[in-house]
C-alpha cells in the first residue's frame, strides 16, 4: 500500500521535501481545520482532476479526516500512474500546524 504516517509527512515537510498535499474533504471540513499549503479537491471532483495531476509529475499526499476516503482516492490515482500516498490517520492524527 502506498501510505505515509502523519509523522512521516510532517518530517518530510520539515526536511523540505516537495510534497503536494491534496485534501479531499468537503468544504465545511476544510473550514474546521486544515494543513497549511493544501490543494483542496473534494473527493467527488478527483476524476475531473486526474489529467492535471498527471501533468505535474509530483509526489502527492492525499489527506482526509481519518485516512479512509484518502485511501480510496490514493488507489484511484495510482491507476493512472500518479505518485500518490495516503496519509494514514488523517487529520485526526495530524500533529503539525492546523489552519482555521
Amino acid at each position: 500500500m502506498y501510505e505515509m504516517t502523519t509523522d512521516e509527512v510532517l518530517a518530510a515537510l520539515e526536511a523540505g521535501e516537495e510534497l503536494v498535499l491534496i485534501d479531499v474533504r468537503e468544504q465545511e471540513e476544510i473550514e474546521a481545520g486544515h494543513m497549511e499549503g493544501i490543494v483542496h479537491i473534494p473527493m467527488g471532483d478527483i476524476p475531473n482532476a486526474v489529467d492535471s495531476l498527471k501533468e505535474h509529475n509530483k509526489k502527492y499526499v492525499i489527506v482526509c479526516r481519518s485516512g479512509s476516503r484518502s485511501g480510496n482516492v490514493t488507489m484511484y490515482l495510482r491507476q493512472f500512474d500518479i505518485d500518490a500516498y495516503n496519509m494514514i490517520g488523517g487529520m485526526l492524527d495530524w500533529r503539525g500546524e492546523v489552519i482555521y
